[in-house]
């Protein structure tokens, strides 16, 4: 026997505002986790073996570093740097006390794919713009992330991917968005509707940033 679903316990208000607070969580914290990924990446393929910042204790250090931030389940590593979101947002609730944990987790997970990106980079072009006279700050602009870049994007579209799963499990500590709304009425007051339709807005979402993601890693791949 089907499960009658009854759409008037759908709010459309709450629908729309929790869909823009994970649009916000979303876009705010792929912002920084970009910036921090990308910085932390670089600096890794740099001071990695036969680079130009060949450094084996500084590499070993950070790799560590990465390595033990993404081991570690979202949910734990939230409630573990909860006196961090309190310090930088004042709150650990909400929209803003989720951006923090948010970019913690995906930003060691981007920096591992733009190390990866870098590493496929040609290591003729990099000996040719050597040869130039490049200095190391443009080898790294002008030769490494050009190069690498269907790479890099392919991985932001990875980390944006993820991040909307993270942005859902948020709502467990109160963290807002869509997974707030699908736990409080979905989950505790069963009702199946609600938990229907942000499931498929969450849907949406992630295959339209795929494409979004798809689309420009084939305009900026070599043909």
């Amino acid at each position: 026997m089907m499960m009658k679903l009854d759409w008037s316990q759908v709010r459309w208000e709450e629908v729309w505002q929790a869909s823009k607070d994970t649009l916000t969580m979303l876009g705010a914290s792929l912002l920084f986790t970009i910036i921090l990924g990308l910085l932390l990446g670089v600096i890794l393929f740099l001071t990695s073996k036969r680079q130009l910042l060949e450094q084996p204790i500084v590499y070993m250090l950070l790799s560590l570093v990465v390595n033990v931030l993404r081991s570690v389940p979202f949910i734990i590593l939230m409630i573990l740097i909860m006196p961090l979101t309190k310090a930088l947002t004042g709150t650990t609730l909400g929209v803003q006390g989720s951006i923090p944990p948010l970019v913690v987790a995906a930003a060691p997970f981007f920096a591992r794919l733009v190390e990866t990106s870098l590493r496929e980079v040609d290591r003729g072009i990099i000996e040719a713009a050597q040869a130039m006279g490049a200095s190391r700050w443009d080898i790294v602009r002008r030769v490494l992330l050009l190069e690498a870049r269907p790479g890099l994007l392919a991985g932001i579209t990875i980390t944006a991917v993820t991040l909307v799963s993270y942005t859902a499990m948020s709502g467990v500590i109160g963290g807002g968005g869509l997974g707030d709304l699908a736990l409080r009425y979905g989950y505790q007051r069963f009702q199946t509707s609600v938990m229907i339709v942000t499931v498929a807005l969450l849907i949406i979402l992630v295959q339209l940033l795929q494409m979004a993601g798809d689309h420009l890693v084939r305009r900026f791949s070599r043909k």
